[in-house]
C-alpha cells in the first residue's frame, strides 16, 4: 500500500435485478427501489439504487483490491446521480494516505449521468506494510 496507488476500475452493470435485490437485502422497501410505476409517479424515470446497495458495492470494491484480510474501518460516501437500470457504474479509487497497515482510499463511482457516488474508505490490511511496524 502506498499513497497514490490506483485501484483497477470495476465496471458494474446496473440491472433491475441488482437494484431490487439490493433493496430487499437491506430491507429498504421504499417503492422507488422496486416499483417502476410508483417511481415514475414520484418523478424518477425508473427504479433506482439505494444508498445501502451502493455502500456495499463500494466496500466490495476496496476489499476485492486489498484481499481477504482487508477490514473496512470506515465508509463515508455521498450519492449524486442516480443509478438506473441499463446503465453501468464504473468504480475507481486512489489511495490518498497510508499510516502503517491502514489506508484511506478515495472512491468515485460514475455512470452515464455523472458521479453516482463519491467518498472515502478507511481500510486496514494486517501485514500490508511490515516495514512500517516498530
Amino acid at each position: 500500500m502506498r499513497a497514490g496507488e490506483r485501484l483497477e476500475p470495476l465496471e458494474i452493470p446496473v440491472t433491475r435485478t441488482l437494484i431490487v435485490a439490493g433493496a430487499i437485502a437491506s430491507r429498504d422497501y421504499q417503492d422507488v427501489h422496486h416499483d417502476p410505476e410508483l417511481a415514475r409517479r414520484k418523478g424518477a424515470p425508473d427504479v433506482f439504487m439505494n444508498i445501502l446497495t451502493t455502500n456495499g458495492l463500494v466496500g466490495r470494491y476496496v476489499t476485492d483490491h486489498f484481499g481477504p484480510t482487508a477490514v473496512l474501518r470506515k465508509v463515508a460516501i455521498r450519492l449524486g446521480a442516480p443509478n438506473y437500470p441499463g446503465d453501468t457504474m464504473v468504480l475507481t479509487g486512489t489511495v490518498e494516505e497510508v499510516d502503517g497497515d491502514t489506508a484511506v482510499v478515495r472512491v468515485v463511482g460514475a455512470n452515464g449521468l455523472g458521479d453516482h457516488v463519491t467518498g472515502t474508505v478507511t481500510v486496514t490490511v494486517p501485514g500490508a506494510n511490515p516495514e512500517a511496524t516498530p
